[in-house]
């Protein structure tokens, strides 16, 4: 019997495959960076042949690290970033652009044009979201506008388009030679093409946006058999069988799985979810309606998000652009130097403003600056700007669910900095809980895929397996609190209207 489930969870910064046991520990891990490209102001994007390369490695690898092989795993799942693009030849499985990046704002003007007199919120009441550059379906149609011959290709049937989990898994089964065109309805519901209600394409709103539907996976649950491997060999054979984005994913293996339960994921963005089961709560305050999870046949559950473009991204680039810190974990140490941030207040809106503001026109500030102010404060702002834009989302869920979130779940690589914990339990004034396993997007695949092939045999086990490793509670003052917060919407004001077009 196997042992094991596998999980390939493809973020923004890298890709890593983890294996699993039953009791959700990792038995092994492999990870690989891969490269950012910035051809514009404003423009992200990925090589989606060395996504699908590091994919292989990092499975061949993952798999080797423990001694294990394709016999010893039941099933693979897949956690993906979610917004980013890929359109890809049917034949020879090569891409006609690079991937577009869930952070690329070229898409501005063409969500512009969209909304026309009805504004951001054209399609919001089918969607549950607004017209905005994150999301894929207008990538999907700038690639089709701007690269020679797409759109006849794309008529013809020439092309796929989909976002990683479907280019991966296109691959893993595949590829040219019958590679299964699929994605799952928490993917789906973040391309602004799909309507939340039947969980299919709404062919009205692809129409508009000029992307063909015949261009787009089927839409599948997050929890089912979609195929077997063919590649890479380490895995050939095994049943992919769970596929959730990213951070539908982390809640899942958050085990978020009642209504009211909510999780925060500190990663290169961050993003809170909150479970709203059967019901689809439409924000009056800035966040998004999607698709929480689908367990095969059953209903979709449903979420309410909060999604922060910049958050681990600002300590990559002090580290990176400025080189105040040469690893993102002095940080930590820089910024406990000093007791506050000396008045500085950093808001990192390198791609506009995300929830709850929906701002494409703001752009990155650092606001407050006197001469008393050193590298202590400044490393301190860019650790403060991650728990004030939190904040911010946590009082926009509150105000939609007409109740106040009492803790929150956390995840990502930013919780292991314990001076960020404190300061984000301070200044929601809610404790704080990091679980004993911590890679909770890739678990969220490995449950959905093992649940799928009967692995686990339901939800009560994937609850039983979370266990709670920290907890951070509030000791800041609630005036000083309240101060602080205040200042940062000051500092927030000053990022607006810097872009004209």
């Amino acid at each position: 019997m196997s042992q094991y489930i596998a999980a390939i969870d493809q973020g923004t910064t890298s890709t890593r495959c983890l294996v699993f046991d039953h009791d959700g520990r990792v038995v092994s891990t492999q990870a690989r960076e891969h490269q950012q490209y910035f051809p514009a102001a404003g423009w992200v994007e990925h090589d989606p042949l060395e996504l699908w390369a590091n994919t292989r490695e990092v499975a061949t690898g993952a798999l080797a690290q423990a001694g294990l092989s394709a016999r010893d795993i039941a099933a693979v799942g897949i956690a993906n970033q979610r917004e980013t693009a890929v359109v890809w030849d049917r034949l020879s499985g090569e891409p006609v652009h690079n991937a577009i990046v869930w952070q690329d704002t070229r898409t501005a003007r063409l969500c512009a044009e969209l909304g026309g007199d009805a504004g951001p919120t054209r399609y919001q009441g089918r969607t549950g979201l607004p017209l905005a550059t994150y999301f894929s379906g207008p990538k999907i149609r700038w690639m089709l506008a701007e690269v020679d011959g797409a759109r006849r290709r794309a008529h013809h049937g020439a092309l796929c388009a989909g976002t990683i989990d479907t280019w991966l898994l296109w691959n893993m089964t595949g590829g040219p030679r019958g590679g299964r065109h699929v994605t799952d309805a928490t993917n789906a519901s973040r391309t602004l093409l799909m309507d939340l209600d039947t969980l299919r394409w709404d062919e009205a709103i692809a129409a508009d946006m000029g992307v063909p539907v015949s261009l787009l996976p089927q839409i599948h649950s997050s929890s089912e058999v979609y195929g077997t491997v063919t590649e890479p060999a380490a895995l050939a054979g095994v049943p992919i069988a769970g596929i959730l984005g990213d951070q539908q994913a982390a809640t899942f293996g958050q085990a978020c799985l009642s209504v009211g339960e909510a999780k925060n994921t500190y990663g290169t963005g961050n993003f809170m979810l909150l479970n709203t089961g059967a019901q689809q709560v439409r924000s009056r305050h800035g966040l998004l309606t999607t698709v929480c999870y689908q367990l095969g046949s059953q209903q979709p559950v449903y979420a309410l998000e909060g999604s922060i473009a910049v958050t681990g991204s600002l300590v990559q680039w002090v580290r990176d652009n400025l080189g105040m810190i040469s690893s993102a974990a002095e940080i930590e140490r820089l910024a406990a130097s000093v007791d506050d941030n000396g008045g500085a207040y950093f808001v990192p809106a390198f791609s506009g403003l995300f929830a709850p503001h929906w701002r494409p026109d703001a752009r990155g500030a650092l606001v407050g600056l006197t001469r008393y102010v050193n590298r202590g404060h400044l490393a301190r702002a860019v650790l403060e700007a991650t728990a004030f834009q939190s904040r911010e989302v946590l009082e926009a869920m509150n105000a939609d669910c007409g109740a106040a979130l009492t803790s929150l779940k956390v995840d990502g690589g930013m919780v292991g900095n314990e001076l960020l914990m404190q300061f984000q339990a301070d200044i929601l004034g809610v404790p704080v809980i990091r679980p004993v396993i911590n890679e909770t997007s890739a678990l969220g695949a490995a449950y959905a895929a093992g649940l799928a092939v009967g692995f686990w045999s339901g939800t009560a086990e994937i609850r039983a397996n979370w266990t709670a490793d920290r907890r951070w509670e509030p000791t800041m003052a609630p005036q000083r609190r309240e101060d602080l917060y205040a200042q940062w919407r000051k500092a927030v004001t000053r990022t607006l209207n810097w872009v004209n077009d």
